[in-house]
């Protein structure tokens, strides 16, 4: 029977003998130790693979990312930079039968209405006659930017290669956007078809 007072009352843990440790309280530091030990082994052994190592070892971080004496000697892409010139079957469309500027504000806009020799023509693309990289169209010495517009022509022995084309219904435009920088020295443009040419100065 418990006296009042006492309710709750637990006796002191006895103090420890001196020079004596609990388990719980030796195994921490010991692990911090050999936790140490191990990180020091691993970082010296890293700086001897980047330092007096092989360059090419997998082990030298300063070579995980392609690093090394590498360097770039061109920024050309591989294979050329891509031009304006069709090289991929496409053919001059028949005749060039309008051509005209529309201005905008990062430079000017050159729409060209054409028609196809039958009916289904499609991919309708203009380019340039000399090979120039994209974006970097430019006119020659003389001022004048020659282009040809090109498109793909229907199958062989379809309905549509069998049927000319009609002004009303088979008529395609096709647009190009000429930067300030294309602009600048340019004074005409001219337009070339399978059947004829068309030119136009610039506003």
């Amino acid at each position: 029977m418990r006296a009042e007072g006492q309710r709750g009352f637990r006796a002191p843990r006895s103090s420890p003998i001196k020079g004596q440790y609990f388990r719980g309280e030796e195994r921490g530091p010991l692990m911090q130790r050999r936790t140490i030990g191990l990180l020091m082994a691993a970082t010296l052994s890293l700086a001897a693979c980047g330092g007096g190592g092989s360059a090419s070892s997998s082990l030298n971080p300063f070579q995980w990312f392609g690093g090394g004496s590498k360097q770039a000697t061109t920024l050309m892409p591989d294979g050329g930079y891509p031009t304006a010139r069709a090289d991929d079957g496409r053919a001059l469309v028949a005749r060039i039968t309008a051509a005209k500027w529309e201005p905008l504000y990062e430079g000017g806009m050159l729409t060209v209405t054409a028609l196809p020799a039958t009916k289904g023509w499609w991919a309708m693309k203009l380019v340039t006659e000399v090979p120039m990289p994209a974006g970097r169209i430019h006119a020659d010495d003389t001022g004048v930017l020659r282009l040809r517009l090109v498109g793909l022509p229907p199958l062989d022995n379809s309905f549509e290669a069998a049927t000319p084309a009609d002004l009303r219904s088979d008529s395609v435009t096709v647009s190009l956007t000429l930067s300030h920088e294309a602009l600048d020295g340019l004074r005409e443009v001219v337009i070339t078809g399978a059947t004829n040419a068309v030119s136009i100065k610039r506003k």
